[in-house]
């Protein structure tokens, strides 16, 4: 019988250390998601500036989850060995470095300021999650992972609702956008860096030395463990796949979709995409409360992922006044909250020592995904032609991608291991 591997706070100092630590990694994902989000309502700015046309500019923007997905391998190692303020503090300094790069507005260094974008931000929510993972309950562990995601959520609402109205309310030019947002990075960075030590950072957690599983080794170890574990797989792919009707199909080409190809006005198209993020800002803890509180993890994905297929295909294919339906925006966004949970199992099914490890993996298979999709419906977009601008019909061609991917998310929820256990086994276990 192993013994509680998570490092519960043991005083009230040591509390709020770790709150402020999480608090700290939660913001840093707020930024990352609104570096994320925020090229979508720059759009035709970016073209005009780099002098590249739509489908190139949406290859450029998706350019992000390449490294996003790659360095989350390295990240999840990182925390798990060195604990969670240093590398966390080189992810925001080379996230702002990104940002800086990207305001330039030259096309080199745009190029060179987005995959650093993705390298940096791929340490935000890895972090959050480790602090998490390493000093809560495991009965809050699922809503802790939404909570941390519905910051990133609402900093993907304001990259697209608050930058829009900056650029085309305020006039503020957008490469300002990207000065300001690495400085507020920078910011984050020393007070990460200034934060005394404490249990929350430390990379070595307690457990039974007769659990083989928990046994230390070499920084190679996690890895195998955890691609080693055929359900890590199945997590990585449900997660991502229910991700890619937001990573791809919102925040790169809903404001397109909505513009040209339904001749919505822009203002408006904005704010249906910044409203699926919302929704995810609700949805996330939401859905993490109530996978907690019915202590299953299966029904709450499945249905989740079923009413995000018919939120998906009602944007798709229903009328124009259908589509634009904000509260049909703010529900797609709700039921997405779904996509948080697989990050929940793999913890779950994993030893608790490689949480941070675990984190990453799930990261480089979710957005090597979004990575591979969003190429491939660039390249569509593309072959279609865009003289005069895109229509509706070529964008519900490639929007199969996201039906299909929704599909695809629900059947492998299917064969996840159950993890969570029932109110009543939960209250028995705690008090044994």
């Amino acid at each position: 019988m192993t013994t509680v591997s998570r490092m519960q706070p043991t005083s009230l100092n040591e509390t709020r250390l770790v709150f402020a630590t999480f608090i700290f990694c939660a913001l840093f994902h707020f930024c990352q998601y609104a570096a994320r989000s925020a090229p979508s309502v720059m759009v035709p700015e970016l073209s005009e500036s780099l002098g590249l046309r739509t489908a190139a500019v949406g290859s450029l923007v998706g350019s992000y989850y390449y490294t996003y997905s790659a360095v989350s391998l390295v990240a999840g190692g990182a925390l798990d060995r060195f604990g969670v303020r240093g590398p966390v503090s080189v992810g925001m300094l080379t996230l702002a470095v990104g940002c800086a790069l990207f305001g330039t507005g030259l096309q080199s260094f745009t190029l060179v300021g987005r995959l650093l974008q993705g390298a940096g931000a791929a340490f935000a929510f890895t972090g959050a999650v480790y602090v998490a993972t390493r000093n809560l309950p495991a009965a809050q562990l699922a809503s802790a992972v939404g909570i941390a995601q519905a910051f990133g959520m609402f900093g993907g609402s304001a990259g697209q609702f608050v930058v829009a109205r900056l650029i085309h309310g305020a006039s503020v030019p957008w490469q300002w956008i990207w000065f300001g947002l690495a400085a507020v990075l920078c910011v984050l960075a020393v007070g990460m860096l200034l934060m005394p030590h404490g249990k929350a950072e430390l990379a070595i957690v307690q457990s039974d030395p007769t659990d083989a599983r928990a046994t230390s080794g070499s920084w190679f170890d996690g890895y195998r463990t955890v691609f080693g574990n055929p359900q890590s797989w199945l997590c990585g792919l449900c997660a991502g796949l229910l991700f890619v009707p937001t990573t791809v199909g919102d925040m790169i080409w809903r404001v397109a979709f909505f513009t040209q190809g339904l001749n919505i006005g822009y203002d408006r198209a904005v704010l249906s995409a910044s409203l699926v993020l919302f929704g995810w800002v609700i949805g996330c803890p939401l859905l993490g409360w109530i996978s907690d509180w019915i202590g299953r993890r299966k029904p709450v994905v499945i249905v989740g992922g079923s009413i995000l297929l018919v939120a998906e295909i009602t944007v798709l294919y229903g009328s124009v006044g259908v589509a634009d339906n904000l509260w049909l925006s703010l529900i797609f966004g709700i039921a997405s909250g779904a996509a948080m949970l697989p990050y929940t199992i793999i913890k779950e099914v994993n030893p608790t020592k490689v949480a941070g490890t675990a984190t990453g993996i799930m990261n480089l298979v979710v957005f090597a995904t979004s990575a591979a999709v969003s190429a491939i419906v660039g390249s569509a977009l593309a072959r279609l032609g865009h003289a005069g601008g895109l229509h509706a019909l070529q964008f519900r061609e490639v929007g199969t991608v996201s039906l299909a991917s929704v599909a695809g998310a629900i059947a492998v929820a299917c064969f996840l291991t159950e993890t969570g256990r029932q109110r009543g086994e939960r209250l028995t276990a705690e008090i044994i």
